[in-house]
């Protein structure tokens, strides 16, 4: 019974379960990373050049080397064929391999091949895709201890693995590095690495990768600050054969104009600031931004409507909305010089009000204000209504306007016949 006891005293023998993850883990052969690369380097110099053979043995390998451990020194070796020492040189007492980015050839075919490569590894050890990206993050910090062939596979590489989705836009945020963009590093990898990517799929599909990681308004930065402009971006990349990422670059860049214009244009409105200053600021980032009256008449029509409370009853909202655009007219006509302006004026006012239900009897009224503002003038009111209309509540639209339209189109009879002395 005593011994009993005593036994019962003895805290039991336990087997953790991180006891059996490290066992599980020390299957795997444990290297130091020089025995690690030697074994990687010996396998590749039996796949030789094979890109086939090369994707077998690293598909293989896995279930052996510990590549979670290594896969910095994995990469290394696939990119730049042996241990990369800091700054991008490879390191003078390791082993290396010729079957590598950097010591193929310099086109776009070996590099999609190389691409695949990569692509069956990670697909294979879903793990590594992190790793990766750090490694890539890390290769563009190194840019400049790579001879310009060496920087050029890697941007076509890059591209291409950017483009199936292997590797994320965010890896960009190392071309930004303030040496590389001094040096013109970055901007003449980005040439390599834009045209490999937008070569496997389209200047849009590029355009929403970046937006998604903010990087939509950031390509001028690959520039210094004193060539940080639109014009030197689209002479630079219209000359190097990307003329469709110069035009994105400018489209970005005016939609980034008309948005602060928008926001600025309500901010003035809502101090109630003098018509000619707005209308002085206005035409000033017009001729700043290169906008066109087109696009700027939408932008003050969209602000003049968003400054009020609208009325819930559709009886009062047409009086509330002649009150308030009577006051405004003078703002708007400022911008309609142009016929196509106010045809423009004319189909953002059928968008509004068919969009805004309790605006749908008010569009007749709108145009009438407008005319006797001369804000609209006969010829854009006549086109709007024979073709130039939109589908959206078209008919209710020109019947309200039909009695207006028939009573211009004998004015302008009438004139004519007076300068024919009729």
């Amino acid at each position: 019974r005593v011994s009993f006891m005593s036994n019962q005293k003895q805290p039991k023998p336990t087997l953790s379960g991180q006891r059996f993850k490290t066992r599980k883990r020390d299957e795997k052969e444990r290297f130091e990373p020089a025995q690690f690369q030697d074994c990687i380097i010996q396998g590749l110099s039996e796949t030789g050049t094979d890109l086939e053979a090369v994707a077998k043995f690293l598909d293989a390998s896995g279930a052996k080397l510990d590549y979670r451990r290594y896969a910095e020194t994995l990469f290394d070796i696939l990119v730049a064929g042996g241990m990369l020492a800091p700054g991008g040189t490879l390191a003078d007492d390791m082993m290396r391999t010729d079957v590598c980015v950097f010591a193929a050839q310099e086109d776009l075919e070996t590099m999609q091949a190389f691409a695949q490569v990569f692509n069956k590894l990670i697909r294979r050890y879903k793990y590594l895709e992190k790793g990766f990206e750090d490694e890539v993050k890390k290769l563009l910090l190194f840019l400049k201890g790579f001879s310009e062939s060496e920087r050029n596979k890697l941007a076509m590489l890059t591209g291409i693995l950017l483009a199936n989705g292997t590797l994320n836009a965010s890896v960009l945020n190392s071309l930004y590095n303030e040496n590389l963009v001094k040096e013109g590093v970055s901007a003449a990898f980005a040439v390599k690495l834009f045209k490999s990517w937008i070569n496997e799929k389209d200047i849009n599909a590029v355009a929403v990768s970046l937006r998604k990681v903010n990087m939509d308004n950031r390509l001028m930065e690959l520039f210094p600050a004193n060539k940080q402009s639109v014009e030197h971006f689209s002479k630079y990349f219209t000359e190097a054969g990307l003329k469709e990422l110069s035009e994105y670059v400018r489209n970005q860049q005016s939609i980034g104009a008309r948005k602060e214009l928008q926001k600025e244009l309500q901010e003035q409105m809502s101090r109630g600031d003098p018509f000619k200053d707005i209308i002085m600021y206005v035409k000033e980032e017009m001729k700043k931004n290169n906008i066109s009256e087109q696009t700027v008449i939408a932008i003050i029509w969209s602000s003049v409507m968003s400054t009020v409370e609208w009325n819930k009853k559709e009886e009062l909202v047409a009086e509330q909305a002649i009150k308030h655009l009577k006051q405004y007219s003078p703002l708007l006509a400022a911008f309609t010089t142009q016929g196509q302006s106010e045809l423009t004026l004319l189909l953002k006012i059928q968008e509004y009000c068919y969009d805004n239900i309790h605006f749908m009897k008010a569009f007749q009224k709108i145009v009438v204000l407008f005319y006797k503002a001369e804000v609209l003038s006969e010829e854009p009111i006549l086109k709007w209504y024979k073709d130039a209309h939109l589908a959206k509540g078209k008919s209710v639209f020109l019947e309200q306007m039909k009695k207006f339209v028939e009573w211009l189109k004998n004015a302008e009879e009438g004139k004519g016949a007076a300068r024919l002395g009729c």
